[in-house]
């Protein structure tokens, strides 16, 4: 299964960022993954010209940009870290 995050990756942040809250729920859960990190943040004015390149497989897999996004070893997406949190509470490991 394959995590697509920004740059954050696990980190959660004085706020708890989306992505370090889904790939703490993935870890919590005793999953297994590979986080594979997309440039484009919305913010950095500076990547505003490459963002939807730097974001297209992204886009491809999910249909929107945002991250993060689950890519299940059956390929099936999911999007939104509150949806990737629910799963992973859903889908513990037996391990």
């Amino acid at each position: 299964m394959v995590l697509y995050t920004c740059g954050q990756k696990k980190a959660l942040g004085q706020f708890g960022h989306p992505c370090g809250r889904a790939a703490r729920a993935l870890d919590e859960a005793g999953h297994d993954y590979e986080i594979r990190t997309v440039k484009g943040y919305r913010l950095a004015l500076w990547q505003r010209a490459s963002r939807k390149a730097d974001r297209a497989e992204v886009t491809r897999l999910s249909g929107t940009p945002e991250v993060p996004i689950l890519v299940l070893d059956d390929g099936a997406v999911i999007s939104d870290s509150s949806k990737i949190v629910r799963w992973a509470s859903d889908n513990p490991t037996s391990s």
